[in-house]
């Protein structure tokens, strides 16, 4: 069990380390998914802050959503991130997927995202 923790996170960290060399200042659409929920941030790098965010613990997405792990739901967080990332005046991101792989909750989430007006 730990030597799979210890791949995700260098799988986590060689991610980081190759998305922050080719941003360019951007800030990172930052994705985490637990069995129960999805979690997205919009993180500015360089200053070290969050700048918008939403999961599916939500209020607005709580009474709406059956569940917090489906692909509806991580549909649903991708929207909500990219329309408060696109009030706080981000419209450029990184994708940052994480240990995750490109696929299934995730890649909905950024589909999401893409259709609420994120650019990435």
């Amino acid at each position: 069990m730990s030597a799979n923790k210890d791949m995700q996170e260098r799988r986590r960290q060689r991610l980081r380390f190759q998305l922050r060399r080719k941003a360019g200042g951007r800030p990172r659409l930052s994705v985490f998914r637990s069995g129960k929920n999805i979690y997205a941030q919009v993180i500015d790098d360089l200053q070290g802050c969050t700048v918008a965010a939403a999961c599916t613990l939500d209020r607005e997405l709580k009474t709406v959503l059956k569940t917090g792990a489906d692909r509806a739901a991580a549909a649903a967080v991708g929207k909500l991130v990219a329309e408060r990332a696109k009030a706080a005046g981000v419209v450029e991101v990184v994708f940052d997927r994480g240990a995750y792989l490109y696929h299934g909750r995730v890649k909905a989430l950024a589909d999401a995202a893409r259709e609420g007006g994120l650019s990435f």
